[in-house]
């Protein structure tokens, strides 16, 4: 071949690569499509982010504000980001209630209030999980707020648990029930107590017995203890200690099980059921969006069924980690 062919076919395999472009990896694709969204929302164009899928648009909103970290442009972009997210409204409250802590951290890059509010939520209510992730995600400033959220709920619970058992009954005379004074009235309250003991406790780990358990430095069990005071928090006279529990119960003395025996015993513990369920008030609110009942904000009796822990927490103003006007 001479030097006049071979050059004729270098360049006419030149000139059929120009109109080839070159695949990128799908890193790059995304690098690529924060940097388009980056100079959208400089110019005042909105991003372009998913809108059908919450999952999909919480990476790319993750991306796009860690991006605006690196150029200091949070203020610029985590409002675009706030208003793209709220959109999903119900899907984006589960979506929370699923990766707490993950959302917490968005909320804190992208300033959103709302978001913010109702993933810190959860943390509190589920602490100490997730506690090593969020100090290493997270300033101590967002720390401090969560530690003092947990130690407000926590002191709330205790104030409550111990007006609970505190809860008796009275003699017609207002004398309060004793083995001595009325032994069927006391029994009533001593079973009450022993459930409120059982589901207000959280059970030790498996395996961890006497010395062990006493001298391990390992965070205690969450307790998942809403639902317990969300059940004493119940107008239903059979959410616990029902008429086949009540039975079962007086059966275990012979000597005492009558009808009439068994309908004043229910008729007693529903007296002290009604007292509980004033008592468990302030533990049944919940400040969350999500309502696992239905729409709107979650309300009281029926805030977040299905979750194990309380979502009471009330988070102001105050509590963010940035200045907000009034």
């Amino acid at each position: 071949m001479t030097l006049l062919s071979s050059n004729h076919v270098t360049f006419s395999r030149s000139v059929t690569h120009l109109g080839v472009t070159p695949t990128l990896s799908p890193a790059d694709q995304d690098l690529l499509r924060d940097y388009d969204n980056l100079f959208r929302i400089f110019y005042n164009y909105p991003p372009i982010l998913d809108g059908i899928n919450v999952a999909d648009a919480y990476v790319q909103c993750k991306s796009l504000l860690a991006l605006a970290d690196q150029y200091d442009s949070l203020s610029v972009v985590g409002p675009r980001v706030d208003h793209h997210l709220l959109q999903f409204q119900s899907r984006l409250w589960r979506q929370i209630a699923k990766y707490p802590v993950s959302y917490l951290r968005l909320g804190y890059l992208a300033r959103s209030k709302v978001i913010f509010q109702e993933a810190l939520i959860h943390v509190v209510g589920q602490w100490p999980v997730g506690e090593r992730s969020l100090r290493a995600a997270l300033p101590d400033m967002v720390l401090d707020i969560i530690e003092d959220k947990v130690d407000e709920l926590g002191e709330t619970v205790g104030r409550v648990e111990g007006r609970l058992f505190r809860l008796s009954l009275t003699t017609a005379r207002g004398d309060r029930v004793t083995p001595s004074n009325s032994y069927l009235e006391w029994l009533v309250v001593s079973l009450f107590r022993q459930w409120l003991a059982d589901n207000t406790t959280p059970q030790p780990p498996a395996g961890r017995t006497g010395r062990n358990r006493s001298s391990s430095l390992l965070p205690p069990p969450v307790p998942c203890v809403g639902r317990a005071y969300r059940t004493l928090g119940s107008c239903s006279a059979s959410a616990f200690l029902g008429h086949d529990e009540c039975k079962r119960f007086l059966k275990l003395t012979p000597e005492l099980y009558t009808r009439d025996n068994l309908r004043r015993f229910e008729k007693r513990m529903d007296e002290l059921k009604g007292m509980a369920r004033d008592v468990v008030r302030p533990l049944l609110g919940s400040g969350l969006e999500l309502d696992m009942g239905g729409s709107g904000r979650a309300s009281e009796g029926r805030a977040s069924e299905g979750i194990g822990y309380l979502t009471c927490t009330t988070v102001g103003n105050r509590d963010l980690p940035w200045p907000v006007e009034s």
